[in-house]
Order: C-alpha cells, then sequence, then structure tokens
C-alpha cells in the first residue's frame, strides 16, 4: 500500500529532481522543484508495480530527467535498473553527514528530499553503474565462489579440530596423508552405529569431508564461468601478465557495466584506492596512501604487483631501478599498483564500451 505524505500541486511545465530512499521493502521517494521547493513524499513497495507507480506519481509532478539515489548497489539496485530503462539518470548518493541529521533528524522522507537535494546542488556527482550487463554476471559469480571458499576455509578448520581432539589411533591412521588424500579417506568412512566418541568423530569427518569436496566443485563451477564471462566481454584482460579470471572479475566490476561513466584513468584508480594522496606541510612535499576506494579492486591490483614482481623481468628492473633510487618496497609497490590501474582502465573501457557490447552481441 502507498502511504500519501502532502498533496502535490501539478506544474506541467517545470522541471523537477526525484529523490529516493530505498529499502528492502519500501522506498521512500521525495520530488523536489529546481527551485528547492519540496512538491511531496510518498513510499512505494519494492515491487514491479512500485516501481511503475513510483515513476508515475514523479513524473506526475513535471518534466523528470533526473534523480538520485542511496545504495544503487544493494537495495536500490532493481530501482536503478528500471530508472535508466525509461532512460532516467541515476546519480548515486551517499548518506547525509551527522551534522546534518543532527540539525534535521533522521526519517525516510528527510533522507529521500536531502537524497533530490544533493543532485540539485551538484553534490551528488557520481553516476550509478547501470547492473544490467556482463559485469553484473561477472559480480554475482564472484559473491558466490567467495562465498564457498569462505565456507570451504571454516570446514576445513573444523576438520582439523576434530582431527586434534579424535582417538591417537584415529589420528595416526591419518597422519602423513596430504589435503586431497585425506579428504578422500574421510569421505568414504563409513557410519556406522554411535556408540563411542570415535564413532562421533568418524561419522562428523565423513560428513566435513564430503561438505569440502562438494565445495571444491562448486569453486571450479564457479571458476569456469567466470572466466567463460570475462573471456566473452573483456578478453584482453586476461592476456595481460598476471591478469586471472579473480582480480579480472575484482577490476571489472569497480568499473560496472558503463565504464563511460569515469572521466579518465585517474577516476578508475581513485575508486581502486591507489592514487596517491597530496600530504605536503611547510619544506616536506610527499603524497600518502589512500585508505580508500574498493579494497577488493586494491587487493587484486596488489595481487597483480606481486604476480610481476616474481615473474616480469620488466617489473623486477624497475622495481631495481627504484630501490636504487631509495623508494621502500611498499612505495614500489604503490607505484605499480597505480600503473597497473592506468594499463588496464583503457582495456575494460574498450571492452565495455556501448559500441563494442552492441556489436559483440549482434
Amino acid at each position: 500500500m502507498t502511504r500519501a505524505v502532502a498533496e502535490p500541486t501539478r506544474v506541467d511545465d517545470d522541471e523537477i529532481v526525484l529523490g529516493v530512499d530505498t529499502h528492502a521493502d519500501t522506498h521512500v521517494a521525495a520530488v523536489v522543484t529546481t527551485l528547492g521547493r519540496l512538491m511531496a513524499t510518498r513510499s512505494f513497495p519494492t515491487t514491479a508495480a512500485g516501481y511503475t507507480a513510483l515513476l508515475t506519481w514523479a513524473r506526475g509532478h513535471g518534466r523528470l530527467h533526473r534523480a538520485g539515489v542511496e545504495g544503487t548497489s544493494s537495495h536500490g539496485v532493481a530501482l536503478n535498473r528500471y530508472l535508466l530503462g525509461q532512460e532516467i539518470q541515476v546519480l548515486e548518493v551517499n548518506r547525509p553527514n551527522r551534522a546534518v541529521r543532527r540539525r534535521r533528524g533522521k526519517s525516510d522522507a528527510v533522507d529521500a528530499e536531502n537524497a533530490a537535494r544533493a543532485v540539485l546542488a551538484g553534490e551528488a556527482t557520481a553516476i550509478a553503474k547501470t547492473g544490467d550487463g556482463a559485469v553484473e554476471m561477472v559480480r554475482l559469480f564472484k559473491m558466490a565462489k567467495d562465498s564457498a571458499i569462505k565456507a570451504r576455509t571454516q570446514t576445513l578448520n573444523q576438520l582439523r579440530a576434530v582431527l586434534a581432539r579424535t582417538d591417537p589411533s584415529l589420528r595416526d591412521s591419518l597422519k602423513g596423508l596430504g589435503q586431497a588424500a585425506l579428504l578422500r579417506t574421510c569421505s568414504r568412512f563409513q557410519a556406522g552405529s554411535l556408540v563411542g566418541i570415535e564413532d562421533a568423530a568418524i561419522a562428523v569427518l565423513r560428513t566435513l569431508a564430503l561438505r569440502i569436496l562438494a565445495l571444491t566443485e562448486e569453486i571450479r563451477a564457479h571458476e569456469r564461468a567466470l572466466t567463460e564471462i570475462i573471456t566473452g566481454c573483456a578478453p584482453k584482460l586476461l592476456e595481460r601478465h598476471g591478469i586471472g579470471p579473480d582480480t579480472a572479475a575484482s577490476l571489472l566490476i569497480t568499473a560496472g557495466d558503463n565504464p563511460e561513466r569515469l572521466n579518465s584513468e585517474a577516476a578508475f584508480a581513485a575508486l581502486c584506492g591507489v592514487n596517491p594522496i597530496e600530504a605536503s606541510s611547510g619544506k616536506t612535499t610527499r603524497h600518502r596512501l589512500n585508505r580508500g576506494g574498493d579494497r577488493r579492486s586494491n587487493s587484486a591490483l596488489y595481487t597483480i604487483v606481486l604476480t610481476r614482481l616474481g615473474r616480469d623481468q620488466r617489473t623486477r628492473d624497475y622495481a631495481q631501478r627504484r630501490t636504487a633510487e631509495g623508494k621502500s618496497k611498499k612505495e614500489i609497490i604503490r607505484c605499480l599498483k597505480r600503473y597497473v590501474a592506468r594499463e588496464v582502465f583503457p582495456i575494460i573501457r574498450e571492452a565495455l564500451s556501448p559500441a563494442q557490447t552492441s556489436s559483440s552481441t549482434a
């Protein structure tokens, strides 16, 4: 059910700005004129009919071309795709700062109004990711794979803990086995009647081993899917030294399905958290580490750099030269991450450009 908060005054010829505060079950929308007057607020359910009703309601107040939406990559991702499909420019809005909330209070209607005003004032300028192409597919498989890896690691730790506490005779029979052999052996245990502690340990070891083997197969399936999708949308990325499916996936997810929203490779570097930040004072001129940005893509760049330092002669020569200049290893890695971001961004942008995407799907 929708809940009207304020009755609108229709002005057909005026341009309006839409602001939306997104939640799991409802979205609260606010309409503000270009002169800054709040016209109305209303809540809508997070359903297909709710999205249609929200857009119809907003357009009933005037000409709508821009919308500020909170949580475009979480609760608002479906609404974001719907608005983009209706040719509405969606801008990503961050949460209001605490000072503003202390002055005005906190409510969904106030947050929606603040989202619209952020667009109107030019504070919200980041174009939201579309989330409607190959990169969204990559994100889904990467999320599932990371979850399976985490579950497998946890289960392996549990299996080792059971072995550490089990009867010495059972533990000694498994001593010296590698991980693969240990899992195969435990998975072949026959669970019998639960008479003693050893029977319980055998049953649990068998269950944990079967779970680990199943998760391993699931991880491999996700790996194959990631490789197939990335090969189809950005094959040149995998051809670069040190870049595999996981690191490529992290970089693509950061760029999004519409990397043209990024004005330059410097903007991409900032998203990855590898742009140097000025930290000069007085006679000291220096830059410090950027602790912002997407830490997953930052970690991917770090992995690529370490791989190249170990196997790529050109990268090793660069590291030796900068070491002779007095740079520390951390500073060299920081510079190399910036260079890798500069290298991969044109590849990603070219691969996911609208012209390239349309030609590949034709």
